[in-house]
């Protein structure tokens, strides 16, 4: 594999991280109707996700486990770009938590949202694998 190809999938990776980490920090902004919003980020973020597997076995043909791989390290930068974003905030107002506790979610968070992500994007890159291939047949 080319350093070019390598470069595009990890800067797309980069991208949809920082979508993720938009959805959260924006979603979180309203302070009325937060059951909604939350459920709103949940929805945005799952339309994302469905996106970026669909994006990656469609149109760039990616294997079954580099399009798992791909979708898990977005969700990883994404977690960690929420951890940090909960850091900055902590450090902004007076402190609800130890601040040990962020720190450790700069770790935490990153293998907390990639771990699944892969785990789920396995099953639906499968799963789509199929369709496409009963379409072309």
């Amino acid at each position: 594999m080319n350093a070019v190809v390598r470069q595009s999938w990890f800067f797309r990776a980069l991208l949809v991280g920082a979508l993720y980490a938009a959805i959260g920090v924006a979603f979180a902004v309203p302070t009325n109707h937060v059951p909604m919003w939350r459920l709103a980020a949940w929805l945005a973020g799952a339309a994302v996700y469905a996106a970026h597997i669909a994006y990656e076995k469609i149109k760039l043909r990616s294997s079954l486990w580099s399009t798992a791989m791909h979708v898990a390290v977005a969700a990883s930068i994404g977690g960690f770009a929420l951890a940090l974003a909960a850091t900055v905030h902590s450090m902004l107002v007076p402190p609800t938590y130890h601040r040990s506790r962020f720190l450790l979610a700069l770790v935490v968070w990153p293998i907390v949202t990639g771990v699944p992500a892969f785990l789920v994007a396995v099953v639906a890159g499968a799963v789509l694998g199929l369709i496409l291939q009963k379409r072309l047949a």
